[in-house]
């Protein structure tokens, strides 16, 4: 294993001395499929989101914003020109630690799952990273949104400009289908509407394709219903397999749904290895592993 990751490394890094076209593993491992509503105007997710800290500091004067270089326009951009537009009072930087807050996000990440007060959302594009940020901003507990990094850039679509909210704790069910139930938040969503794709066209299986989107309190409503409709469900995160959120759905849905599946709740996940970035590519359930995936639940 250590021989052949040397080489890997190596092979990498004679492809950026000698300019050569990285191999096609190494490239976004997910196609983006945009959400559509029809009319607004053309931004990506950053954009998205500075649009909905706009509006709400302009529409509550009590807002504060504040964190990391976000006084600066922060690191990905998110807030730039808010403080020339609300004032160093309103939007500024605080201190910072790196020690501390990568101590914080590695003891915390899952504490936030388990606090039943604390809402989680992933956003999957822009109109709802946009809707989100002001529905959390809106509801009186406390709320995170888990921001996908990859998609900062990479997700474009037609965003309405006025105030608007998403419902929290409602998951979306983006594809409609028989056969399988496909779970995801963020941008393993996209990875599934593409698999959805591949397995109807190539294995004439129909599958069920559902966003999340609210991690807590999440839609049992909703994914119950549809595992019962199919019979059998997959759940795919980022987050490796063992303690990964997928561990709470699977066991909801084997407790409550158990008499209507056909075959095991599957998950689909990161694996439970720490990993360096150039190794993303092996790491990530991209859509082979899904799709294998899907034809072993099917042959169940």
């Amino acid at each position: 294993m250590n021989i052949v990751s040397a080489q890997l490394g190596n092979s990498l890094y004679n492809c950026v001395r000698s300019n050569l076209i990285w191999p096609l593993w190494t490239r976004s491992h997910f196609t983006y499929y945009p959400t559509s509503l029809g009319t607004g105007k053309r931004m990506n997710m950053f954009n998205a989101i500075n649009n909905a800290m706009d509006l709400a500091l302009d529409e509550d004067k009590s807002a504060l914003l504040f964190g990391e270089d976000v006084g600066f326009g922060g690191v990905f951009r998110c807030s730039v020109n808010l403080r020339d537009k609300y004032g160093s009072q309103r939007v500024f930087n605080t201190p910072l630690c790196e020690q501390g807050i990568a101590g914080y996000v590695i003891s915390n990440r899952k504490l936030y799952e388990m606090c039943t007060n604390i809402n989680n959302q992933i956003p999957r594009g822009p109109i709802k990273a946009k809707g989100l940020i002001l529905a959390c901003i809106r509801d009186p507990n406390p709320c995170i949104v888990f921001e996908p990094k990859t998609l900062y850039r990479a997700a474009v679509e037609e965003v309405p400009t006025e105030y608007y909210t998403s419902e929290l704790g409602k998951a979306d069910i983006l594809r409609h289908g028989k056969d399988v139930t496909l779970i995801g938040w963020g941008t393993q969503v996209h990875v599934l509407l593409e698999v959805a794709e591949t397995a109807k066209s190539k294995l004439n299986i129909d599958c069920e394709v559902i966003d999340l989107v609210s991690i807590l309190p999440w839609d049992t409503i909703a994914i119950c219903a549809s595992a019962k409709k199919t019979g059998r469900v997959i759940i795919a995160h980022e987050a490796p397999l063992t303690q990964g959120f997928g561990s709470e759905l699977a066991s909801y849905i084997q407790e409550k749904c158990f008499l209507h599946l056909e075959a095991p709740v599957k998950r689909v996940t990161g694996w439970d290895t720490p990993f360096p970035h150039v190794f993303e590519p092996f790491y990530m359930p991209d859509k082979h592993r899904c799709l294998s995936a899907i034809n072993d639940i099917v042959n169940f």
